[in-house]
C-alpha cells in the first residue's frame, strides 16, 4: 500500500499577495501597465521617435509601481477602501426640527410595551 501525503493549505483566509502588493494593488498595477502598452502602441504608430516614447514609458512604469506600492504600503489591504469610504461621510449632520429625536422615544416605548 501507498501511504498518501496530503499537504494542508495554511494559506485559507489570507488576502493575495504578490511582492509587497496585496489584492487590489495588484490590479491597479496590470491595469496601469495595459494602459501603459496601450499608449507606447498608440506613440509608435503615430509616428513618434523611439528615443522619445521609451523614455517616456519607462518613466511612467516607474512612477506607477512607486505609487502603487506606497499606496499598499500606506494602506494596507482594505485600507484605501476605507479611507475613500471615510472621505464620503458627512462631517456634521444638520436637522431643522426635533422631530428626529421626539419620535425616537415614541418608538422605544413602543418596543418595551411590546415585550411585556
Amino acid at each position: 500500500m501507498m501511504s498518501s501525503i496530503y499537504q494542508i493549505n495554511k494559506g485559507i483566509n489570507k488576502p493575495i499577495e504578490f511582492r509587497g502588493l496585496y489584492g487590489q494593488y495588484i490590479a491597479y498595477l496590470a491595469v496601469g501597465l495595459v494602459l501603459l502598452l496601450l499608449s507606447f502602441t498608440l506613440m509608435y504608430i503615430l509616428g513618434v521617435p523611439l528615443v522619445v516614447v521609451v523614455p517616456v514609458v519607462v518613466f511612467l512604469g516607474t512612477a506607477l509601481f512607486l505609487v502603487v506600492t506606497r499606496l499598499s504600503k500606506r494602506f494596507g489591504v482594505h485600507g484605501l477602501s476605507k479611507y475613500f469610504a471615510k472621505r464620503g461621510l458627512p462631517v456634521y449632520l444638520k436637522f431643522s426640527s426635533r422631530r428626529v429625536f421626539t419620535g425616537l422615544r415614541v418608538v422605544q416605548s413602543n418596543a418595551e410595551r411590546q415585550r411585556v
